[in-house]
């Protein structure tokens, strides 16, 4: 599956892509969607609607991660962000892509094992999960690229999802069992 991850903002968007198949993850792409300051509201949705856009349109995911907004002390930066995370969405349905939505401590448990993980800590554990050079990318693009990693490691294939549970934990592993009663 390849997985589409959006760390949204309305100054910067970072945003990555890889590629999961089964235990294995790939680097396919990420990028930082720089918006100027001196331009509307309007007008920076429209630009992350039209770069993800393309994202989408040149690596074709299937899956689609954002990270979940949070409430902090500022309310109208909580809102703006609310908002990136609507038109990203909004991409994201157009695209038919299966979507998750995590919280930034979800995110980052997944990737460093800690949801108080620093940004460095994140950025370092893309550097090693993913084996590349994470010096020339910006905290957003690894939050991107942590945001997919965390739906990667989240998603369980159709397969899974349909003959899960229970009864099949148990006919899959009768050693784990202890005797009846």
């Amino acid at each position: 599956m390849i997985i589409l991850g959006v760390d949204p903002g309305t100054i910067f968007s970072g945003y990555g892509v890889i590629e999961y198949n089964g235990n294995n993850l790939s680097y396919l792409h990420s990028g930082l969607i720089n918006l100027n300051s001196k331009i509307s509201l309007s007008a920076k949705l429209e630009i992350i609607y039209s770069e993800l856009s393309s994202v989408i349109k040149i690596y074709q995911p299937t899956d689609f991660s954002i990270e979940t907004s949070f409430y902090g002390k500022n309310v109208q930066s909580a809102m703006k962000i609310g908002y990136a995370r609507g038109v990203s969405l909004l991409v994201a349905a157009h695209n038919k892509l299966n979507t998750g939505e995590y919280s930034p401590r979800e995110i980052k448990k997944s990737v460093t094992g800690k949801g108080a993980a620093s940004k460095e800590q994140v950025s370092f554990m893309i550097k090693t999960l993913l084996h590349i050079d994470v010096s020339k990318l910006k905290f957003d693009e690894t939050d991107g690229l942590a945001a997919a990693i965390c739906h990667a490691f989240n998603s369980k294939p159709a397969a899974a999802k349909k003959n899960g549970g229970w009864k099949s934990f148990i006919e899959n592993n009768p050693e784990r069992i202890i005797g009846g009663i």
